[in-house]
Formats: structure tokens, C-alpha cells, sequence
């Protein structure tokens, strides 16, 4: 169920959701914090196995949906776990109405985690603003959906095609051009790509692919 990625990341794959007709893997990242503690990455659906496996590693303290987007299992983990914090993208908080977050991912790294985990908000696209993070012992970041990569067979007939001229399908992860053309305000796009690119980046963890 668990799968180590990194020195104490661990990543956990999920149930296949669809999206617009595409189906889309899911994946989760649990990075243990130095005082042991758990940051959750885009959480995946629950289930007993999971939780349990979870549970070896440490204390859920941070439960954190990198995007607008990813924020279905949410209810569950709240449940779960409800002394953890649970942290909202922008958007977040309209588009899921129907939970109760605790707090709001900025470009200012949270005092919990500063000095282990970067992240910054990739501002400019008018679809949603991913907020990117960067764990600094490993070289590791993470990214939900502005960078993708899938198997060359993973889309069947008509939908490979689009998947392909989307870049969703190609041999290296790239942005997909749907989330390519909504960034329309170019120069906080760029501001903030400037600040992802100055990471000593070695890993690359994608939610998609």
C-alpha cells in the first residue's frame, strides 16, 4: 500500500476517479516531519489498510490538498482525523462548500513546516492555483496537476489523441496544454515558476502519472 519514495516520503496510489470523460490514477504523499509528525499530500480515498499503514509511520498532523481540485476524499481523512489541520488551496473553500478547513496554503511556508518543506503558489491561471511544494531533505517536489505524465497506453481511441496534443502523453512529464493556455496573467506566472526553478530540485513526485 505504501511505497518509500524518498528518505521519509512515502507514496500510497489510489482508486482511478474520472474527469470530463478521463480517467485519472490518483496519488497520495506522506512526508514524516522532524519532530515525527505527518504532512499529508492530495489525499487519496480511505480505507482501513491505508490508515493503518498511515498510522506505523506516525501522528497525522497536516492534511494538505494541493489544489482546487483535489479535494474529494477530504471529508473522510476530516473524519479520520480530526485533531489534524487540514489545509485549503485557493479555491478550495468555494468549490468544496461542504468541509470544514482549518487553514490556508499562502506562498508564506507555515511555522510547522519551515525549514523542511518550500512551497510557493503558482499564481496566474484562471483554471486554479496550485500551490507546489519542495521537501528540502530529499530534493523532492511535488506537484498535483500542472505537471503530468501518463503511460503511452494508458488512453484508448479517440481519447489518447487528445491526450496527446494535451501533453498529458510524452517522453518526459510536462504541463498539460489546457493548464498551459489558462495562465493568462503571464507575469505572475513567470514570478512564480522563478521561485520553483530556484530549488535544488533531484525528484519530481506528480499526482497524475
Amino acid at each position: 500500500m505504501l511505497h518509500p519514495f524518498a528518505d521519509n516520503i512515502w507514496i500510497a496510489d489510489g482508486p482511478v476517479v474520472e474527469s470530463s470523460g478521463f480517467a485519472y490514477p490518483t496519488r497520495m504523499a506522506i512526508i514524516r516531519l522532524d519532530d515525527g509528525g505527518l504532512f499529508l499530500w492530495s489525499p487519496i480515498a480511505l480505507n482501513s489498510e491505508l490508515r493503518a499503514a498511515i498510522d506505523a509511520l506516525g501522528s497525522v498532523r497536516f492534511l494538505v490538498t494541493p489544489t482546487c481540485m483535489h479535494y474529494v476524499a477530504l471529508p473522510a481523512w476530516r473524519a479520520a482525523y480530526p485533531n489534524a489541520t487540514l489545509y485549503a488551496a485557493p479555491g478550495s473553500r468555494v468549490r468544496a462548500k461542504h468541509i470544514a478547513f482549518d487553514s490556508d496554503l499562502t506562498d508564506d511556508v507555515p511555522q510547522a513546516w519551515a525549514g523542511q518543506i518550500d512551497q510557493t503558489l503558482m499564481h496566474g491561471n484562471a483554471t486554479a492555483t496550485e500551490a507546489v511544494f519542495f521537501h528540502r531533505a530529499s530534493g523532492t517536489a511535488l506537484f498535483a496537476d500542472l505537471l503530468q505524465n501518463f503511460p503511452p497506453d494508458w488512453f484508448k481511441g479517440w481519447r489518447r489523441i487528445v491526450a496527446r496534443l494535451d501533453r498529458m502523453i510524452g517522453a518526459e512529464a510536462q504541463t498539460p496544454q489546457k493548464f498551459r493556455l489558462a495562465f493568462t496573467n503571464r507575469k505572475a506566472a513567470r514570478e512564480s515558476l522563478a521561485r520553483t526553478q530556484a530549488w535544488p530540485i533531484e525528484k519530481v513526485l506528480m499526482a497524475h502519472g
